[in-house]
C-alpha cells in the first residue's frame, strides 16, 4: 500500500458516490476494487511502473486540480492550517467564513 491509501479506503467507506477522483499516489488494486464495489467509477491516474495502465476519465481528472488549488488557498489562513479551534464546529464555521472570502 503507498501512502495515503489506507486512509483512502476509511474515507470512501459510507458514500455512495458516482465517481471518486484521487491522486495517482492513491492508486492501488485495493482502492480501486473498492470503488468498483460501491458501484462508482474510479477516476485515478495510474502510476507510470504499473504494468496495465488503466483507463481513466481525463476531462474529470482535470477537475481534480480545481480542489486542490481551493484547498491550498484555505490553507493560506493560518488558523486554518494549524487547526487552532478545539471544537469541530468552529473550525466549520472558520472554513465557511474563508471560503466566502475566498469566493468574493
Amino acid at each position: 500500500m503507498g501512502s495515503d491509501c489506507t486512509k483512502g479506503l476509511e474515507l470512501i467507506a459510507g458514500f455512495r458516490p458516482s465517481h471518486v477522483l484521487a491522486d495517482k499516489g492513491d492508486h492501488s488494486q485495493e482502492i480501486v476494487d473498492t470503488i468498483t464495489t460501491m458501484e462508482a467509477v474510479a477516476v485515478i491516474r495510474p502510476r507510470s511502473n504499473r504494468k496495465q495502465q488503466g483507463e481513466y476519465d481525463k476531462k474529470i481528472y482535470k477537475s481534480r486540480n480545481l480542489v486542490e488549488r481551493t484547498f491550498d488557498k484555505l490553507k493560506h489562513w493560518r488558523r486554518l492550517a494549524r487547526r487552532y479551534d478545539r471544537k469541530g464546529c468552529h473550525y466549520l464555521s472558520f472554513v465557511y467564513l474563508a471560503a466566502a472570502t475566498l469566493w468574493m
